[in-house]
């Protein structure tokens, strides 16, 4: 199965490299308006062109010290076959990738998967929340959701329990990712989920808590041409409010645009910051022994009037991803600090330091 699995991910890989989108497949229009529904949008849209369901966050076992952890699936429509009735057609591409970032290790312990939906062995539904690739799972049972994951040396069995509604990103869920708003996702979150259950790490298995953060984003051009890539990053704030922010840097490194949504403490909406109001500055960088790749790993950001300052778990959490998804990027743990004072953690995104981000 394993030596399947492999030449799969190596023939999907090709075919979308080769072959490329048609001209004439259309994917529908991200536009302002669109109503989000629960939990009818936690499900696939598979007419779109990108989809990713992410969940990261930190873990502690009893007396033990903290963890990050990441479990993602990324959901593509080819634009090939699309006219074709065939069960074996490759309309459709399911990812996974699963992280654990350990300080003990020092570096990031991560796997990944691919598979065509169908035949039992993956699937994205739709109208609920249900994406797996073979034993790696993300869907929700009644009011929890459930993340299960295994691989030879890591597995993770956890619940997730919301504690706040969904956090509409940008406009009421209308993300815009560059100056023309038809780069633009729709895009949700919610943050602050309350983790239980078990994970094993090279065979020690542990009951673990935790405090989580869940994006769902689709579209169908969510990237400005321009754009080189992204910094993103999601924080639990220790006052019980959550943060999102992010920016797209064009080819030169500069910021083609940003955006951030703050909500405070028992809020059932947060605020939108224009790109005017969000900056990022890079502190101190880290160079990848293994692809050369330099990273800016701590970060000085501003939101408003708020300066907060991110520093990583660790350093090394490059995710090299290139047999599934093609990419090289950075994912990883971080803490928030507004001076000397803890006010959160979560997790960072990085892409396009490798070569330019495509989707």
């Amino acid at each position: 199965m394993r030596i399947a699995a492999h030449v799969f991910t190596t023939l999907v890989v090709a075919l979308l490299v080769t072959a490329g989108v048609r001209a004439d497949v259309v994917y529908p229009t991200v536009t302002p308006g669109y109503q989000l529904s629960f939990p009818l949008d936690e499900g696939s849209h598979p007419q779109f062109k990108t989809e990713w369901w992410y969940v990261t966050g930190w873990l502690e076992a009893a007396g033990g010290a903290p963890v990050g952890f990441q479990l993602t699936f990324f959901r593509s429509r080819t634009g090939i076959d699309d006219d074709n009735p065939s069960r074996f057609a490759l309309r459709q591409v399911l990812f996974g990738h699963l992280a654990i970032s350990d300080p003990k290790r020092g570096t990031l312990l991560h796997h990944e998967k691919s598979a065509r939906p169908g035949f039992g062995l993956a699937d994205a539904a739709e109208g609920s929340l249900d994406v797996y690739i073979d034993d790696w799972q993300l869907r929700r049972d009644g009011d929890t959701y459930i993340a299960v994951a295994k691989a030879d040396d890591l597995q993770i069995d956890l619940k997730l329990q919301p504690q706040a509604p969904p956090l509409l990103q940008g406009d009421r869920g209308f993300s815009q990712k560059g100056p023309s708003p038809s780069s633009a996702s729709y895009y949700y979150s919610l943050p602050q989920l309350a983790v239980t259950g078990r994970m094993a790490v090279a065979g020690k298995d542990q009951a673990v808590r935790g405090v989580a953060w869940f994006d769902h984003e689709w579209s169908g051009a969510i990237v400005d041409e321009r754009a080189q890539g992204w910094d993103w990053v999601g924080l639990n704030l220790d006052d019980g409010g959550a943060l999102m922010m992010f920016q797209m840097r064009d080819a030169q490194g500069g910021a083609l645009w940003a955006a951030a949504k703050w909500r405070a403490a028992g809020a059932s909406e947060g605020v939108s910051y224009q790109p005017e109001a969000v900056t990022w500055k890079s502190v101190r960088d880290w160079r990848s022994p293994r692809t050369g790749v330099r990273y800016p790993v701590e970060w000085q950001v501003k939101v408003g009037d708020r300066v907060i300052t991110l520093q990583p778990l660790i350093d090394d959490q490059e995710n090299d991803a290139s047999g599934s998804t093609g990419t090289i990027y950075w994912e990883g743990a971080v803490r928030a600090f507004e001076g000397d004072r803890p006010i959160g953690r979560g997790y960072l995104e990085m892409t396009g330091y490798a070569k330019r981000m495509r989707l």
